[in-house]
């Protein structure tokens, strides 16, 4: 197979199937020699910030020098978006060879989803790439994610709010329970805890497994100061104002504490020099989520917000820094979502805010339709409200009422963003 063909082969193993559970990949990873036990491994799960602490990490890991692998979903245009060491994502060759491999290598055994496919894949490359030092990022839950096989140095659980609650409860309390299945008998976690509800399940898993627990807000802190950098309090050692913050929003104040509260743990296996610190920092990046994009598009420079926000919290914290940053004359929103998504009221705070709101869908089964949303809208949204069935379209609309000092938001789905990004500046994974 080529990288193409690999991308179908792939595609047909049940996208959108979600399937708990742990027998599946560990049967399969077993007759592959175990590979995930040759790696050191930091475990992030959480309903949201996972991507942004794993993407912190791997900036200042790697700008210490470390080979260091990030395992992170979904993907916004190309699934080998998933699977990179520092900033190289896996190659079209590598990527056809492995699923080539792995597909010969299943026939006669139990079918993976392709979620339980592409971690025994990162596992696999990660291993024979001999990466030193592997993010690993839950896709749902914890206790039954595939990913939930390996034993890592370090767990981290960043902030814990409703999503996909058919599956993980419908209390914070139960979902809580299920991110808390990743923490490993006498292994560190870090942990954001700031919906309350969650705390006192996380103590008492930690307890049970006899793991240490570092809360944010107890043990360590961040904040972001005046000047738009993050005053860091450690676990311990001397506090270290003024550090980079180079991911928007407050909410990355948070996001960032934790990685580096982890790095606190991770200091007598990698440690990370002051210098490797700052440079790490200053080149985090993480695509798609709170990231600027300015554009020539129709003879006019015209600016995007686009952000990942796809459940109501991810919403909230989109409308607050929305609030707080990104100067603007007019807000123009462009907006899908999934059709199993109910974002609550904030959605519609979110659309009061706009000056003209384009809804679409991605490319996905999944989507809600357009129209079916725009039902949904209190009349004064309605008013300032257009639909259109395709991304393409949607883009046209909005670049030609925008103006440079407008600002166009892109959210509601990492799907749709994605395809909005691929269209303004092409595949990450190039």
């Amino acid at each position: 197979m080529n990288d193409r063909q690999a991308t179908a082969w792939l595609d047909q193993l049940q996208f959108f199937t979600i399937k708990l559970g742990l027998d599946t990949t560990k049967t399969l990873l077993a007759e592959l020699g175990n590979p995930q036990d040759k790696l050191k491994i930091v475990h992030i799960a959480g309903t949201n910030g996972k991507g942004s602490v794993g993407a912190t990490l791997l900036s200042i890991l790697s700008a210490a020098g470390y080979r260091t692998g990030f395992y992170s979903s979904p993907h916004l245009s190309s699934v080998r978006e998933r699977f990179r060491i520092g900033n190289q994502y896996i190659s079209p060759t590598d990527f056809a060879e492995l699923v080539t491999r792995l597909a010969t290598f299943l026939k006669g055994r139990p079918s993976p989803t392709y979620f339980e496919f592409t971690t025994i894949l990162a596992l696999l490359w990660f291993a024979e790439q001999q990466a030193e030092a592997v993010i690993l990022e839950t896709g749902l839950g914890g206790r039954l994610d595939a990913t939930n096989v390996v034993t890592p140095l370090v767990s981290i659980i960043t902030d814990i709010s409703r999503d996909h609650e058919q599956h993980l409860g419908s209390s914070l309390e139960a979902i809580a329970g299920e991110k808390a299945g990743i923490i490993k008998p006498n292994v560190p976690v870090i942990c954001a805890g700031r919906a309350a509800e969650t705390v006192p399940v996380i103590k008492a898993r930690c307890q049970q497994q006899q793991s240490p627990l570092f809360l944010y807000g107890r043990d360590f802190s961040g904040e972001q100061n005046s000047e738009g950098g993050l005053d860091y309090r450690p676990i311990s050692g001397p506090d270290r104002p003024h550090l980079p913050l180079a991911l928007h929003g407050s909410h990355q104040a948070i996001n960032t504490s934790l990685a580096l509260a982890a790095l606190e743990i991770l200091e007598p296996v990698f440690p990370v020099t002051p210098q490797a610190l700052t440079e790490g920092l200053q080149h985090v990046r993480w695509p798609g989520r709170m990231e600027l994009i300015s554009i020539q598009r129709q003879n006019k420079k015209i600016r995007f917000l686009l952000d990942g926000a796809h459940n109501e919290a991810g919403v909230a914290t989109l409308i607050e820094s929305l609030r707080q940053g990104f100067p603007r004359q007019r807000l123009l929103l462009v907006w899908g979502n999934m059709a199993d998504k109910d974002m609550g009221h904030v959605l519609y705070e979110l659309m009061a805010m706009a000056d003209a709101i384009i809804l679409t869908r991605a490319e996905s089964q999944r989507s809600a339709a357009p129209t079916a949303l725009y039902e949904q809208l209190p009349l004064l949204a309605r008013a300032k409200t257009r639909c259109t069935q395709t991304v393409e379209h949607a883009l046209e609309i909005v670049g030609q009422i925008a103006e440079p000092e407008d600002l166009i938001c892109v959210a509601g789905s990492l799907y749709l963003v994605g395809r909005v990004r691929q269209l303004l500046v092409g595949d990450l994974a190039q």
